[in-house]
């Protein structure tokens, strides 16, 4: 089963408490989609299972690396002030700040330092989300690595948890248990019934 790659660096509200089920709210400052409906429905789902289960918002960054930063993340949880995109959908329905509590845990994505990347762990991680790595040609195995190591070199900023992971973008919704294995995965818009769904399912069998 694939685990999660979770690593987080400044916490912005609350303190993330691992349980037998959690709920990972991966989002942007700079993404409208993850303020129309991405916090609305974590909050939902808080409201909806409170403590059974654990919650965390992870801001992220994979692109607008000057919007999508710490700095932001806590104007955001502090005061609801948005930035980018976000503040023109905000403000093209008449709202000078996001007005949706955020009722749980929030940190930023764990910035990669040029000594993480160079000693290859990471590069590591992302080949072996591929189930079937181990069982690959040595030949195989070694033309992946040096595949996944190009790619980040080539990046500006690698956010930790979304890069290793390879998240598709934001928001997205991560269901894992206590030690760290995947047991559901959704991005973009999820109407929630799907996840509820899958909690409820998920709590059965603890």
């Amino acid at each position: 089963m694939q685990k999660l790659h979770l690593k987080y660096q400044t916490v912005h509200q609350g303190t993330f408490e691992l349980k037998k089920v959690n709920l990972l709210f991966v989002f942007q400052v700079n993404c409208p989609g993850c303020f129309a409906y991405g916090f609305p429905l974590v909050n939902h789902l808080r409201d909806r299972f409170g403590e059974e289960i654990g919650y965390l918002g992870l801001s992220t960054a994979f692109e607008d690396f000057d919007l999508n930063t710490p700095e932001n993340t806590q104007q955001l949880v502090a005061g609801g002030i948005p930035v980018g995109e976000t503040r023109k959908m905000l403000e093209s329905q008449g709202l000078p700040a996001y007005p949706e509590p955020i009722c749980f845990p929030v940190a930023s994505d764990h910035i990669v330092t040029d000594e993480e990347l160079a000693d290859g762990d990471l590069t590591e991680k992302i080949c072996h989300i591929n189930p079937d790595f181990q069982l690959w040609a040595r030949f195989d195995q070694d033309l992946l690595r040096q595949k996944v190591a190009a790619y980040l070199k080539r990046q500006r900023k690698i956010s930790f948890t979304f890069t290793v992971n390879q998240f598709r973008g934001t928001p997205t919704f991560i269901i894992f248990n206590d030690e760290m294995e995947i047991l559901g995965q959704w991005f973009g818009h999820v109407a929630a019934p799907l996840i509820e769904t899958k909690l409820e399912e998920v709590i059965k069998r603890l």
